[in-house]
């Protein structure tokens, strides 16, 4: 008895139909109805609608399959702006981007992001108009902003939930400080947002972790690409896993237990440990700064941190078998030091299937993926069915 196998279909929405030449899949009228299996005419229709938003543009000609020569189609990534706001426990830096998430001005400075919801967030304003008319922009031209911040999110609302390093903020609607920008705001953990940004813009269909070690520890779980975030938006937060002390030493983390991840391994402990050693230094750059120039016992201490970070990615390993873990955050600056005794661990510990083609490596570009990552986050937000179709009808 034969039996039919019916093929996925693909969506032929102008949503998705913008999203096909974005991301390369096809480049012309034929090809989208190729792609979609949605007739000619349709596809016809929907693409003059996306041309007369401004979203995509013609030009040139394709190779001839025999008939006259398609006319190409280009995502028009100026047919607007987004604002990425990436806050850090220490500071705020606030890019404009085009639609394709290429800076265009950007501008921040050390803030303490336990001087509040209030002050920290007028500032991200204030930098927001500011890179806004750096770049001969205006408020007219933001479809959405993107916002990162150092501490657990309930994604569906951008409310932080009681954040450790984040006084003041639990549930604080982070949205409506920006309504001087009526779009949509997106607000997620920065460790996400990194994640989102170390897969740049042409994506991937990897499963990736990518581990921010810096004030604290955090970890961003790539699957197929897309980043996930569980039911509530907390997925990822590795820094409050419990972890044995290398000298059975009982540390109190700022959460209230003892001997998290966070209280061992992060630049907060590395200061601690650095400043107990006796070691010159006054801030946990100081520390990795020493690391990286060679100075014996700093080197120690970020390797130590590395493999104390190493026994927690390893279980993750084992249960989650990535293709690569990307570290990055402040004292992965550090490099080689905290990488070795984070593959240490990971190759140590880790079943031998689950390692076997594992990449361990560092961020390429650390200090730009939290504003890249807010930025996708934006794009996607502006540019997702809703938004087109708004776009479509405005």
């Amino acid at each position: 008895m034969s039996r039919v196998v019916q093929q996925p279909s693909v969506s032929a929405s102008p949503a998705a139909l913008l999203q096909h030449v974005r991301a390369g899949r096809a480049s012309s009228r034929a090809e989208l109805a190729a792609l979609t299996g949605a007739s000619r005419n349709t596809i016809s229709s929907r693409v003059d609608q996306l041309i007369g938003a401004d979203l995509l543009v013609e030009g040139g000609r394709g190779d001839s399959t025999g008939g006259r020569p398609p006319t190409l189609l280009q995502f028009n990534s100026r047919a607007g702006c987004v604002l990425a706001v990436d806050l850090g426990v220490t500071s705020v830096d606030v890019a404009v981007t085009d639609l394709s998430a290429r800076v265009l001005a950007t501008a921040g400075h050390p803030m303490d992001i336990a001087e509040g919801p209030h002050a920290v967030l007028a500032e991200a304003v204030r930098l927001g108009a500011e890179v806004l008319a750096a770049a001969g922009l205006s408020d007219a031209d933001v479809r959405a902003v993107g916002v990162g911040v150092p501490g657990p999110v309930e994604f569906s609302t951008g409310r932080p939930s009681h954040p450790p390093i984040m006084p003041g903020w639990h549930d604080h609607p982070i949205p409506e400080a920006f309504a001087r920008w009526p779009v949509p705001v997106v607000v997620d953990n920065d460790v996400n947002v990194m994640a989102l940004g170390e897969m740049g813009v042409t994506g991937s269909d990897l499963d990736v972790l990518v581990v921010k070690v810096g004030t604290g520890v955090g970890c961003g779980v790539v699957v197929e690409g897309r980043v996930y975030r569980g039911a509530q938006g907390s997925a990822g937060d590795i820094g409050h896993i419990h972890v044995a002390a290398p000298d059975d030493r009982s540390v109190l983390c700022r959460c209230g237990n003892t001997n998290c991840l966070e209280a061992l391994a992060s630049g907060s402990s590395l200061l601690r440990d650095a400043l107990a050693a006796g070691l010159p230094v006054t801030s946990t750059r100081d520390v990795v700064g020493l690391a990286a120039r060679g100075d014996g016992p700093a080197l120690e201490l970020v390797r130590q941190a590395g493999r104390t970070i190493g026994t927690v990615l390893a279980a993750l390993v084992n249960f989650f078998n990535p293709h690569r873990i990307v570290v990055t955050g402040g004292v992965a600056h550090a490099g080689l030091p905290l990488l070795s005794g984070i593959r240490e661990s990971v190759y140590a510990r880790a079943m031998p299937l689950a390692a076997r083609t594992l990449a361990v490596e560092l961020s390429a570009a650390p200090e730009l993926s939290g504003r890249v990552g807010a930025a996708l986050m934006a794009v996607e937000a502006c540019l997702d069915e809703d938004g087109v179709r708004g776009a479509l009808h405005a």
